[in-house]
């Protein structure tokens, strides 16, 4: 018998260049996260999602205040999705986005797997997927 509870995955962290624009981004895509009054000068930030899980932010400054040597992975491996709900949803998220200046990667299509699909960055470079059933029930 384990004597330890199995961990559960519960938290995901981004690194952030910059705080306020990060979370301006990621209050567009829906996240509930505090007033921007209250938030963009702080250096960690977490939102609580459903189903009890959490997305947070910390400024590349926290993580050098405890890793001195960290530096900024190459490339982008782990992306975040976001259910839109509906094919035009996807569109319109990806439209309203964009227009705000933030930058897309994959202009919305209909991809092959029987979703309406579309890639967008964040102002750190993070991929961030928009998606929704083709049949409209994600």
């Amino acid at each position: 018998m384990n004597p330890h509870p199995t961990p559960r995955f519960n938290f995901i962290g981004l690194v952030v260049a910059d705080m306020a624009e990060s979370l301006a981004f990621y209050r567009r895509l829906g996240v509930d996260l505090p007033a921007e009054s209250e938030a963009a000068d702080q250096p960690h930030v977490v939102a609580e999602l459903q189903g009890g899980f959490r997305l947070a932010w910390d400024t590349v400054e926290t993580i050098r205040s405890f890793d001195p040597d960290w530096t900024p992975a190459t490339g982008s491996r782990v992306s975040l999705a976001f259910d839109c709900g509906t094919p035009e949803g996807v569109d319109a998220v990806y439209a309203e986005v964009t227009g705000a200046g933030y930058p897309g990667h994959l202009k919305p299509w209909d991809a092959f797997w029987g979703q309406r699909y579309a890639v967008l960055h964040d102002p750190d470079g993070n991929a961030v997927e928009l998606f929704a059933s083709s049949a409209g029930n994600a």
